[in-house]
């Protein structure tokens, strides 16, 4: 049944997830797939996200698998995979065997290699030929992105030829975006493009080749994500070709799924950056691997930070006798490393635009210092004078000595400025270190910048009071 024969069953008065559950209740298999068709994505992953493990799996074996699967599509790749486990090996083929072959591959990422083996057997040995072809490539790569539903022929046909294939694999083709046709030799080598409308208006009795656009743009399988970015930036294509390493077709990258797979990386260096480094995290997901995986960045953060606390251990005497300058630890530890991260968010996105390479390091220093000392200066006689006026007027023994008051507002100062460009460089360049060594920027920026501006902060700040103010007291 079309979408539009399916007749609206959709109640405004319940949530979405309250009218699944009312239909998974009955057995009325054509009103739970109208309904699914009227929910809106966003609605549905949520809605499944709120299911348990049991509707979950009832609801993609009671509905038919094309429907199925396009609920899969709906759900981030971690989510779908765990749901398609739990199902039986041919229950999860069939849906799967529905799904475009960059959605499966990208899913059969996510599963143990039991699972996909198992269920790889139940698989269509055409879909399943097409998974293993793509397992084969890095996710971030037109291997890794590309789709092998795509129209080819060989360059000896007519254009009756052609149109007599389509006509007789209407039900195959029908779901294919096809703007182009490919045409290759009898090795698979691609020889040109056919835009669909030149078949349309052509002689049956032309040969293929005589229309086709010939030395057609193409892509290699193991073109990275950013250069197929570029490639899209600067032509308007909504799709290229995708050739091996023996210049034969295998495959269609699409503009939209580089855009897809652009928007998944950011999402990413996201979850890292706020400290989630072991791959994609739901709060539908156990909670003992949730937090399992949550332990895996905090327990080394535990170390970094006692290198910091080792800092204040060392100069407990002067902390004890200039007990003020604690009060200014936060701030500077705080004001440094948010300096520090906007380094980093530059750098990231000069990465991510190809703007800057791993060896362009000694240049992002020199521009970063730049800005670190101009800020460093500014907010340093700002924080310097503010800590002069609590050593003036708040420090209990020490009031009325404006000589050590004085002192105060210096180190501080001092302290702050010499952290802001430390922690600028070290924002600007750290990115710039992981890339080159083919590390993930934003996986270790973030505790490397905060545990370096808080060790440099501690120790500037009471490293300046022992040989500034200390002697002053004696």
């Amino acid at each position: 049944m079309s979408e539009q024969q399916k007749p609206v069953v959709s109640d405004p008065n319940l949530e979405p997830i309250e009218q699944l559950e009312a239909i998974l209740a009955t057995s009325d298999t054509d009103k739970l797939e109208s309904l699914v068709y009227e929910i809106p994505s966003g609605e549905m992953a949520r809605a499944i996200s709120l299911m348990d493990e049991e509707d979950q799996k009832k609801l993609l074996t009671k509905l038919p698998a094309d429907a199925a699967a396009w609920i899969v599509e709906e759900l981030s790749h971690g989510q779908a995979a765990d749901i398609l486990e739990e199902l039986t090996p041919d229950d999860a083929a069939d849906i799967i065997d529905e799904l475009p072959s960059d959605e499966q591959a990208d899913i059969f990422g996510e599963f143990d290699d039991d699972d996909a083996e198992a269920i790889l057997e139940k698989m269509e040995p055409e879909e399943a030929e097409d998974v293993r072809l793509l397992s084969k490539y890095e996710p971030e790569t037109a291997g890794g992105v590309m789709i092998t539903e795509y129209l080819s022929f060989y360059d000896d046909m007519n254009v009756g030829d052609i149109i007599n294939d389509l006509r007789a694999n209407v039900e195959e083709y029908h779901e294919y975006d096809v703007q182009y046709v490919y045409i290759v030799d009898q090795n698979k080598t691609l020889d040109g493009v056919v835009r669909m409308r030149d078949i349309i208006f052509c002689r049956s009795d032309v040969k293929v080749k005589d229309i086709m656009m010939k030395t057609p743009k193409f892509v290699s399988v193991h073109d990275d994500i950013d250069e197929l970015e570029d490639f899209f930036d600067a032509v308007f294509f909504n799709a290229v070709p995708v050739i091996d390493e023996h210049n034969q077709l295998v495959g269609v990258v699409k503009r939209a799924d580089v855009e897809e797979a652009l928007g998944d990386r950011s999402e990413r260096q996201l979850m890292r950056l706020g400290g989630i480094i072991a791959g994609d995290e739901m709060r539908t997901m156990p909670t003992f691997p949730r937090a399992a995986r949550r332990l895996a960045f905090l327990g080394p953060n535990i170390l970094l930070n006692l290198i910091a606390a080792s800092v204040l251990l060392y100069y407990q005497n002067t902390i004890k006798d200039i007990f003020a300058l604690v009060i200014f630890m936060p701030v500077i530890s705080d004001m440094c490393g948010c300096s520090g991260n906007q380094a980093v968010a530059v750098s990231m996105r000069e990465l991510a635009l190809g703007l800057v390479r791993p060896t362009d390091i000694w240049r992002t220093i020199v521009k970063e210092a730049s800005v670190g000392i101009i800020n460093g200066i500014f907010l340093g006689l700002l924080i310097g004078c503010i800590a002069w006026g609590v050593g003036t007027y708040g420090i209990g023994e020490l009031e009325g000595q404006p000589k050590i008051a004085l002192m105060i507002g210096v180190v501080i100062a001092l302290a702050f400025l010499i952290n802001c460009i430390i922690a600028v460089i070290i924002g600007g360049s750290v990115p710039l270190i992981l890339k080159g060594l083919r590390m993930d920027p934003a996986m270790a920026s973030g505790p490397i910048l905060t545990t370096i501006t808080d060790v440099c902060g501690f120790f500037l700040i009471f490293g300046l009071a022992t040989k500034l103010i200390l002697p002053l007291l004696t």
